[in-house]
């Protein structure tokens, strides 16, 4: 499974057959089959074997009827979180750990260059793109998905009253796999599932309101759902409850001086771009810790390599190309609606 889930060659990971004998790398026929009695203590195992395996893996198991013998087969895909590691053997206590790889039809430990090759494929899939190990297709909304397409007028709008919803899923690259193992991509459940904090711990906008400067007195309100709908909602609640429109008059002018107490352009960017750039593998919310004079957004774990506090203090016009969400960018220039909707536009497509 270990092996199979590395996929150092990208071909797609592999199958492992339980209840047929096999020799000289050959199957044996008619397969010796599995006791019905047996199936579900062997799913158990097999699931518990996933867990063991770091990241956790789970593979897709199916039993099947094969020549009047029962049979299960295991697909294990290639993993998005790559290296895995298994234990040595299945013995208790603490073990050694190793990666292994196909090489063949042999399941070795990977080495030198290998180890090597095997985590920079990991390293290349950023984490709202890979594939989620538990979740279905049953666990992203339609709803949602057509009301995104409708804002966007995109032409799968209409297309997707009689598509298949996986062809849909596929089309719009929320989901990836071959057809016995479609599965979400993350990007497509913080957008497209009603509860993402199901999936991702903690995954939302935490608004606190601090009215002393002890911080003993305060108030907090948070946004969940999709993350456009959190962003949203977050931002409205700020402009509408938080920022103030203030006049004064002056005695020798005829105007006015209006201004506000925060310019809410700077907030909306700065509140998105927390969301964009926040690690949704850390259980830690986005925070908008609000006081009387000023508003500090917190988003963790903080700048993205090679920025750091140095570097802001010491930059004013600072460049980073990495990006630690890159599907949940900006919308294209050519987008001419709200901030926050050319914030999630191109999320993706």
């Amino acid at each position: 499974m270990c092996a199979f889930a590395n996929d150092i060659n990208n071909w797609g990971g592999g199958y492992i057959i339980v209840g047929i004998d096999g020799q000289d790398g050959r199957p044996l026929l008619p397969p010796v089959g599995l006791n019905p009695n047996q199936l579900h203590r062997i799913q158990g195992e097999l699931t518990q074997l996933g867990h063991r395996m770091e990241p956790l893996y789970m593979p897709v198991i199916q039993p099947y009827l094969f020549q009047g013998r029962h049979i299960l087969v295991l697909y294990c895909p290639a993993g998005d979180v790559r290296p895995y590691s298994a234990p040595e053997s299945l013995g208790g206590g603490r073990q050694s750990r190793f990666h292994y790889i196909r090489s063949g039809s042999r399941s070795l430990r990977a080495q030198g260059e290998n180890l090597r090759h095997l985590q920079e494929l990991g390293a290349r899939i950023p984490f709202d793109d890979r594939v989620h190990p538990v979740a279905t297709l049953k666990d992203l909304d339609l709803g949602l998905i057509r009301s995104f397409l409708g804002e966007l007028k995109s032409e799968l709008f209409e297309e997707s009253i009689a598509m298949p919803f996986s062809e849909l899923c596929r089309l719009m690259n929320i989901a990836r796999g071959p057809d016995e193992f479609l599965r979400p991509v993350n990007v497509g459940l913080l957008f497209f599932s009603r509860e993402p904090d199901r999936f991702f711990s903690r995954a939302w906008i935490e608004v606190v309101l601090r009215k002393d400067e002890a911080g003993k007195d305060f108030s907090e309100r948070y946004f969940k759902g999709p993350v456009h709908v959190q962003l949203r909602d977050a931002l409205s609640f700020i402009r509408s409850s938080i920022i103030e429109e203030h006049v004064r008059k002056l005695p020798d002018k005829a105007e006015a001086d209006r201004f506000f107490n925060y310019p809410y352009v700077a907030v909306e960017e700065a509140l998105a771009n927390a969301v964009y750039h926040k690690s949704y593998e850390l259980g830690k919310p986005v925070e908008v810790q609000i006081w009387s004079d000023k508003i500090e957004i917190l988003s963790f774990p903080g700048p993205v390599p090679p920025v750091t506090s140095t570097v802001l203090a010491l930059n004013r016009r600072i460049v980073a190309r990495d990006y630690r969400n890159r599907r949940e960018g900006y919308g294209n220039s050519n987008h001419k609606s709200s901030h926050e909707k050319q914030w999630f536009a191109r999320a993706c497509f």
